[in-house]
């Protein structure tokens, strides 16, 4: 056998975002680098690829309390990534770079600047809103979900979701044809409706699913970036600015929407579930 390469190894840690307890939530890998520009995009896409979560992020150290992110699924990089964020929040926490009633700042190659607090309750997050604007039936859309047309009541859009709205038990149900899902150009599907405040959705305002398969995900277990959107969409129809939400995925997770603004807060807790040191081949 050949010897092994020489590897830098960095601090990593998977956190189950917005979970309560294990097995819940949305895992989310975080890598802690020592300085900018320390690993190429492309290694950090091959780093995402090893992990094969959702979202690994990457924290590149900028200030005290001051770090760029890169969120980067098993595919692509994306432009934005919640639960990834709270993910690293947390896990600075771990690190012991973060305490309750302090604030990071994160920068954004494409969503600005992101805050992240950390309270006695958990993690809150401060998101541009993206809300979605109502648009045409697109075509093929309800085939790739499986749905008859007259089961979705509207198609809205933001920069980078679809959003379909209609009824409680059809986000419950709703299975699609991946394969024709994917050809659809966007990074993720949103299926959306009122809750029924029943069971376990009490409590509950409104339920969503998020499907990705162009993005390398089918189905994302709880999708804080698109709550940018399920925000402000379901605020001005409850009307209320403070809401909570709940992802019907098989993992599921709950997360409370508070609109400020142009800005959206989203709150959730984070549990650390591994914690180690990656090695990244020097020659990578």
């Amino acid at each position: 056998p050949s010897p092994p390469q020489p590897a830098m190894k960095y601090p990593f840690i998977t956190v189950d975002a917005f979970a309560t307890q294990v097995f819940e939530g949305n895992p989310a890998g975080v890598m802690l680098l020592p300085a900018p520009e320390t690993l190429s995009p492309a290694v950090m896409q091959k780093v995402a690829g090893e992990v094969n979560l959702s979202e690994t992020a990457f924290l590149e150290p900028m200030g005290e309390w001051e770090y760029r992110i890169r969120w980067f699924t098993p595919a692509v990089e994306v432009d934005l990534c919640g639960h990834a964020t709270l993910g690293a929040a947390r896990a600075l926490q771990e690190w012991g770079k973060l305490k309750v009633g302090e604030e990071v700042l994160l920068h954004t190659l494409k969503s600005g600047d992101l805050r992240v607090k950390c309270t006695d309750g958990g993690l809150e997050m401060n998101f541009p809103v993206e809300a979605p604007e109502p648009v045409d039936p697109i075509p093929g859309l309800p085939e790739a979900l499986r749905l008859d047309p007259g089961q979705i009541t509207g198609y809205y859009k933001n920069r980078m979701d679809i959003f379909v709205e209609t009824a409680a038990e059809v986000v419950e149900s709703v299975a699609p044809d991946f394969l024709k899902l994917g050809a659809i150009q966007t990074r993720g599907i949103v299926v959306t409706a009122k809750s029924t405040g029943e069971g376990k959705l009490a409590g509950v305002d409104f339920i969503s699913r998020f499907f990705g398969p162009s993005a390398g995900i089918d189905e994302d277990p709880v999708t804080g970036s698109a709550h940018c959107g399920l925000a402000p969409f379901w605020s001005s129809r409850l009307g209320r600015p403070e809401l909570v939400a709940f992802q019907l995925s098989t993992r599921g997770g709950r997360v409370v929407t508070r609109l400020e603004g142009d800005r959206v807060v989203l709150a959730g807790q984070g549990l650390v579930v591994i914690e180690g040191m990656f090695a990244v081949p020097d020659a990578a």
